[in-house]
This record gives structure tokens, sequence and C-alpha cells, in this order.
């Protein structure tokens, strides 16, 4: 049997005629760039969200560096982030010429560890970036409480997180601005790369919007009031997103589903460790993460049985190359490297039948038999 960690053609076939009919009509009507499906889609996703403001841009990535620029972030400024996420959090801030300050994570939820942040702050923090990892929210009342304090604007990446809530208040609607992407592996995914910003603060919500047009003020596109940059939503991914939101939903309640599904039934295997829903969260299992001391082996043994899973992160931000100058060591944050040494993301996509559930399963236990 062969299981795919995800399978965008069966999501596809589910939806075909909706997806066609609205991008034949885009395509018809001749508006490709900033047209009425953005705008649309930019209310939809605000009402969905519970946001005031909602921005289309052309990526997750471009979602977070704008949110950096509209706040200001710049040279030899620090922007907390987890280490253990994939490097995109911290190559946005290098891009400003700010420096990545990284926090260990809780090692329940793969968050950041709100206990480690406060040591982290110092003058020069201008941003904290919450990235909520795997479909789960980070416990974001105890972050929001210590960065108002210090008067730390906070930045969600809630790329993997739409739908997602915390004590019953949407991802991107917790912190002074969230950040989605759209990439198509994404339980809400374009069919190319896209990306949002989502904030209750108008001013910034109108820095963003000039930001990704090159700067351009509104009805005058040669004046330019700051520099800015090329990141448009694209017009038929919007019209390929708006017929998604709609099963958004249904599709992030499957997915539920089979994680609890596998859950219940792995339940009591000392061998590996499950995910667990905080409390006061709404998980959407954009990845199903289990953990394991014999992860590779696993791994291995899966790809011999048809099985395709996925390691995300095999390592964690202050062991990369590319920031070996900021001086960190190993050791230095110890969940976030049994994290990445011991996670293994399942199949868990809302189309994916039990019968393949239970395959998985199997061979799991029949691995750990062996």
């Amino acid at each position: 049997m062969e299981i795919n960690i995800v399978d965008l053609v069966k999501q596809y076939q589910g939806i075909k005629k909706e997806i066609d009919e609205a991008v034949l009509k885009t395509i018809r009507g001749g508006k490709y760039i900033l047209g009425e499906n953005v705008k649309a889609l930019e209310s939809e996703l605000a009402n969905y969200c519970g946001v005031k403001e909602a921005i289309g841009v052309n990526s997750g990535t471009d979602a977070l560096w704008l949110s950096l620029m509209a706040l200001d972030v710049g040279l030899d400024d620090e922007v907390i982030i987890p280490a253990f996420t994939i490097i995109v959090d911290a190559s946005v801030v290098c891009h400003l010429k700010a420096k990545p300050v990284f926090v260990d994570i809780d090692p329940v939820n793969f968050n950041l560890d709100p206990n480690k942040l406060e040591e982290k702050i110092t003058k020069r923090t201008k941003a904290i970036i919450v990235v909520h990892l795997f479909g789960q929210t980070a416990g974001m009342e105890p972050i929001l409480e210590r960065a108002k304090r210090y008067n730390i604007p906070v930045i969600e990446d809630a790329c993997q997180a739409m739908g997602a809530r915390y004590k019953n208040q949407k991802a991107g609607s917790l912190g002074d601005l969230g950040c989605f992407s759209f990439f198509p592996t994404k339980n809400l995914g374009a069919y190319g790369d896209g990306g949002l910003v989502t904030t209750d603060n108008q001013g910034l919500a109108e820095k963003i919007r000039l930001l990704r047009s090159h700067g351009s003020e509104k009805g005058n596109k040669y004046s330019h009031i700051i520099i800015g940059h090329n990141s448009r939503l694209d017009e038929i991914q919007a019209a390929v997103l708006r017929v998604k939101l709609k099963w958004l939903n249904e599709w992030n309640e499957a997915r539920r589903k089979n994680a609890q599904y596998y859950s219940k039934v792995l339940q009591g295997d000392n061998e590996l460790i499950t995910p667990k829903e905080g409390r006061d969260c709404y998980h959407t299992y954009h990845q199903y993460t289990i953990r394991t001391q014999k992860r590779d082996q696993l791994q291995d043994y899966f790809h011999k049985h048809g099985i395709t899973t996925a390691i995300y992160y095999p390592i964690p931000l202050h062991l990369q190359k590319a920031l070996r100058y900021l001086k960190y060591q190993e050791g230095d944050f110890p969940e976030s490297e049994r994290a990445a040494q011991e996670v293994l993301s399942l199949p868990v996509y809302a189309e994916l039948k039990q019968e393949k559930i239970d395959y998985v399963i199997t061979k799991i236990k029949e691995f750990f038999k062996t």
C-alpha cells in the first residue's frame, strides 16, 4: 500500500468543479493583480480570523518580513523566536540586519516556552515572533502578558495554524500581527505561493499595503510614500483560496478526527509519544507529529512499506551553519535539540481513509515489536 504524507490531487478531485469555474472566471475577467478576488478574500479571512484587517501578500515568508518592516525592525534590533522552527523565522530577521535571539520550546507542544521568554528580553528587543507549530497555538496568555509589560509587539507565525484557536480566539488575532502561508500543503493551501497578514491595527495594515506594492499610494501607483517591494497575492490564487475557504472547517475537523484516531489506538505505547492538545487549544493538525528515540529507524521502516513521512525540523536554528555567526553552541537549547532528533510527522490529511491509518498503525506496532 502506498500512502503519501499529503494528497493534493485527491483534494482537488473533491472540489474540481468549483475550482475550475473560479479559475476560468478569473482568467476570462482579465484582471490578474489585486482584483476583486483578493479584495473579497481579504474580507472573508479577516472575518474568519476575527480581525479588522487582512492583507494578501505573495508568501508566508513575506508576511513575516513585511510585518517586521512595518514595526521598523532594523540594524542592531533583536527579535525573539523559538529555536525549533523553520529557518524563515530567523532569515527574515537577518535580512533586516537585526539579530535573532532564540528561546527553547515547551516539549509538549513544540512552541516557545513562556517561562523562558523573559530572560531573553533586553532593551534592544524590538519584537517577539511566536510560532504556532504543527497547527496548535502557543500558550499565548503568559507570552502576551510579558510582551505587554515590556511594550514589545508580538507577531504570530500562524503559517501552520489557519483555524486553530486559543481560548476560543483564532490564530492570527492574538498578537499585534498574524502571518499565514498558503503554500499548497497547508490546511488552506493555494496552487502556488501566497500569504496573508492579519491585524487590528489599521496603521500597520496600511503600511503593509504600501510595502507590498512598491510603497505607492492608493490611486497613484507612481507616487511612492516609502520604499517597498513587490509582494502581492495573485488574483488566481485568491480565487482558488476563496473556494477552499468554504471547506476549511470541514477539512480541519477531518484532520482532527484522523489525529484522534491515531492517538486513541497508539495510546499506551511506551516507545513513542503522541501529540497532546492543550486544554485551551483547538489543534488543527497541520502535522500529526509523534516523538520517538528510534525516529530514523522508524522512518526507514515506513519507507520500505510505502509510507511517506516527514521530519520537521531535523536541525534546530541555533545549530544551522548559516547562523553560526550568532555563536550558539550545542546544548544551549536542549528541548529543541531533543525534538529535532525525535519528531516524525505521519500522514493526517483530511481525505485520508481509516484503512490507510490502520496500515500506518500496523507498521508502527510491527516495527517496535521487532
